[in-house]
């Protein structure tokens, strides 16, 4: 759109609704505008997480407001929409829940009308249905509410009054929904019951529902406000007043996932952590992001001139010995730069550490010979003793931190390893400072260790944050080191492992994990 005075052009706003909270509940029409915009205006009731999906180059500017303070205005608000969008950006306004419940979006909108601004409404998933269903109620039952009344609970007595016909409400719908009502819940109790709700009535109170600190307390309409004041139950929550509460005890499903509650640092490289990332959400707890590793292909002369070299050699190997994906997909790349087909290796058989670099080969058409029972590197060597004979050629194509347990235990054997760098290991940047600020709050429970390396990075990444004693920050959580080789790195650098699978995978990894969250729970 161009303006007309200045012959520029305008930007476009999004306004988006981010969802109740857990950041993969956004639609994937919000998601495109997330992924798409040059500036993202956001509050403290949309997920941080879904930031991570941002261009690199993208502007964040918060406008939260918490219960005591406003961090801006909502006529600034406003304003800020336009005076972005008439500097030719595309902006997305990211709300938590739906824009158009209680989230001022008709306010946004009229002022972007009102200067010519093209926008867009894109719904979310509002807090005010999808928060009970993460508590295990849902809003509508054939049996006992077949209406709901969604209700705004953040006002004044007086200003309640005049907005609410508390006769009508009470009267009209099988359920009711306060939003941001958790300081007036005695009050709301009180006109309920005096405009006729009995004093029975079932009330639950869902705190940051669909995230991992997510709490619910219920009680009745006499009862409820003694509860919440006992608890020192404190906003954001959704208040559900009806029947439909009692079908919490049979339906709470998502409080008895074993990870419910439970925040989980993952070290690992971006490119490597999603699957590790989706079994940890899978089973209710939440995946926190804070890779201090990344790979790159190797950049040292030296390092290329004999890969390339060993590479060229391709059918004068017994054996490929694969450690890790990480292995397998630089050395298919490097193989790609250097137009080498993977069929010159006809003579060498494929062995591999772990299912997961198994399954790497296999997605190239690739089946593995031998892959060792306990899935370390240290053991590859165990199931094929009665097929190694001294003087066979084999290929270890790795990284550059690489132990040289493996090339020096087929030494012994007579065996002639040969080991490249396909790939090196560096210390990742650009770490999410919330992350720190919820280890330094305590709110990370469990942080987990896949590689030597990523202990070694961790702890160097916080000094470079600022934390001069990481060990003393990592104190209080627990550590889940993937194998032994980890565990005792990060043991010899002051750490106390806590977390150990007996078998060496991300499986194994995600079930310790699991198992020792339950035994915390019944403590």
């Amino acid at each position: 759109m161009i303006d007309l005075l200045t012959g520029k052009s305008k930007g476009k706003v999004y306004l988006v609704g981010a969802g109740p909270g857990d950041p993969k509940l956004i639609t994937i029409r919000g998601m495109e505008c997330i992924r798409a915009c040059d500036v993202i205006v956001y509050d403290r009731l949309a997920s941080p997480r879904l930031l991570r999906y941002l261009k690199p180059d993208a502007e964040k500017i918060y406008v939260g407001k918490l219960p005591d303070r406003h961090t801006m205005k909502q006529e600034d608000i406003n304003q800020l929409l336009v005076d972005l969008a008439i500097q030719g950006k595309i902006v997305t306004r990211l709300k938590g829940g739906d824009p158009t419940i209680f989230g001022r979006v008709g306010e946004e909108a009229e002022l972007l009308r009102q200067h010519e601004i093209e926008f867009d409404i894109v719904p979310g998933i509002t807090s005010a249905i999808a928060v009970p269903a993460y508590a295990g109620i849902p809003v509508t039952h054939r049996d006992l509410a077949s209406s709901l009344s969604i209700i705004t609970g953040h006002e004044s007595p007086d200003k309640l009054d005049h907005s609410i016909h508390w006769d009508k409400v009470t009267l009209a719908t099988g359920t009711l929904v306060f939003l941001m009502g958790v300081a007036k819940i005695g009050y709301i109790a009180e006109q309920l019951i005096k405009n006729g709700k009995p004093a029975t009535t079932p009330v639950a109170l869902v705190r940051w529902g669909t995230r991992v600190e997510q709490r619910t307390v219920t009680g009745t309409l006499e009862t409820i406000e003694a509860i919440v004041n006992a608890a020192n139950f404190k906003p954001p929550a959704v208040i559900v007043v009806g029947d439909v509460v009692l079908q919490r005890e049979k339906l709470n499903w998502y409080e008895r996932k074993p990870l419910f509650g439970t925040r989980v640092l993952v070290t690992r490289a971006r490119s490597q952590s999603s699957d590790l990332c989706d079994r940890i959400e899978e089973l209710g707890g939440e995946a926190c992001e804070f890779p201090v590793i990344a790979t790159r292909p190797i950049s040292e002369p030296t390092a290329i001139a004999q890969a390339d070299a060993a590479l060229a050699d391709a059918d004068g190997y017994d054996w490929i010995m694969f450690t890790s994906v990480n292995g397998v997909d630089y050395f298919f790349d490097r193989l790609k730069k250097l137009r080498v087909d993977i069929r010159q290796f006809h003579r060498a058989r494929i062995a591999a550490v772990g299912p997961r670099t198994a399954e790497a080969l296999e997605q190239r058409g690739v089946i593995v010979d031998a892959l060792p029972v306990k899935f370390q590197a240290d053991d590859l060597l165990v199931g094929l003793t009665d097929r190694l004979e001294p003087g066979m050629r084999v290929l270890l194509p790795r990284g550059d931190l690489a132990r040289d347990v493996l090339p020096r235990e087929l030494k012994a054997r007579g065996l002639l390893p040969v080991e490249i760098d396909v790939y090196e290991t560096v210390i990742a940047q650009d770490q999410d400072e919330a992350v720190l600020e919820q280890l330094r709050e305590g709110s990370v429970h469990v942080i987990t260790f896949a590689s030597s390396s990523t202990v070694t990075n961790l702890l160097e990444v916080l000094r470079r944050m600022g934390v001069e004693q990481p060990l003393e920050l990592l104190r209080n959580v627990d550590i889940a080191c993937i194998g032994p080789v980890t565990a005792q790195t990060a043991a010899e650098a002051g750490l106390t492992v806590t977390i150990q699978p007996e078998h060496a995978t991300i499986d194994g990894l995600i079930a310790a994990i699991a198992e020792s969250r339950i035994a915390h729970a019944t403590e």
